[in-house]
């Protein structure tokens, strides 16, 4: 028995099952990544798979993506906020990271010379809000710690 036609009908019916479940399986499985959303801070306290006390209560339009790589702890985080301040906790210092991943509308790390430094999250400004990711830097850590 030859076992091609077997698995061809098996890689035909995975790129199938994959096309009825939508972009975020596809994402889930070959980017390793899973994205979702939240309407406010209180759906995102409530929900989310990732803790970032830092998000101002006045947040809304939420997007987080994070790893789905078991015990990675990866994630982006970008929000809608009015807040321009962030908690007293969190300390401006010299950027020596940058996220796993992007975001549509997420500003680039890379162009923000500093960044807030929050816990394990590194947040810079956004055009309406804030972007964060984590892990940072042991430098950026370091240097918050001061």
């Amino acid at each position: 028995m030859n076992a091609r036609p077997a698995l061809a009908a098996s890689a035909l019916a995975l790129v199938a099952a994959l096309s009825l479940t939508g972009c975020s399986a596809i994402d889930d499985l070959v980017h390793k990544q899973a994205t979702s959303t939240f309407d406010d801070a209180g759906a995102f306290r409530d929900d989310a798979e990732v803790d970032a006390d830092w998000v101002p209560d006045d947040a809304t339009a939420i997007t987080v993506r994070t790893s789905t790589v078991e015990k990675a702890k990866d994630a982006v985080i970008l929000f809608t906020s009015q807040t321009d301040t962030l908690p007293g906790d969190c300390v401006e210092t010299s950027r020596t990271s940058a996220p796993s991943w992007t975001l549509d509308d997420a500003p680039s790390a890379y162009e923000a010379d500093d960044v807030f430094v929050c816990g394990d999250w590194s947040v810079i400004p956004a055009a309406d809000g804030w972007y964060g990711w984590t892990p940072n830097s042991d430098d950026e850590k370091a240097a918050a710690a001061k």
